[in-house]
């Protein structure tokens, strides 16, 4: 099983935790949109009170299917925000978790800072 995660020990930005002084909800909102909006991406579930959007990123070559669960953090009514990911997937040659993660995040950056 693969499985990558965002960390502050990651060299590129786009596989960090994102932290942003924008409100919560927004940051909420805009990641659901990103989802919405990406091919061969769709959401599982989601929980904007808890912060979650899970979602499932389609196969692509020498890869397998990934769950992606998106957490979005931060008190409410301040703009301070945190947003992380973990990528997990079952099987394929090569692994698309760090794909997935770095797909995701560098498009939301751009929307977002």
């Amino acid at each position: 099983m693969g499985r990558f995660e965002s960390s502050d020990s990651h060299g590129s930005l786009e596989l960090q935790p994102l932290r942003v002084p924008q409100p919560k909800g927004d940051m909420y909102s805009t990641a659901k949109e990103l989802v919405e909006a990406l091919p061969d991406w769709s959401i599982l579930s989601e929980d904007e009170e808890q912060g979650l959007i899970v979602c499932e990123r389609k196969a692509r070559a020498l890869s397998a299917k990934s769950k992606v669960t998106i957490k979005i953090e931060g008190p409410d009514g301040i703009p301070s925000t945190t947003v992380t990911m973990v990528s997990e997937s079952d099987g394929g040659l090569l692994g698309g978790d760090k794909k997935n993660v770095n797909e995701f995040m560098k498009l939301y950056r751009r929307r977002v800072v």
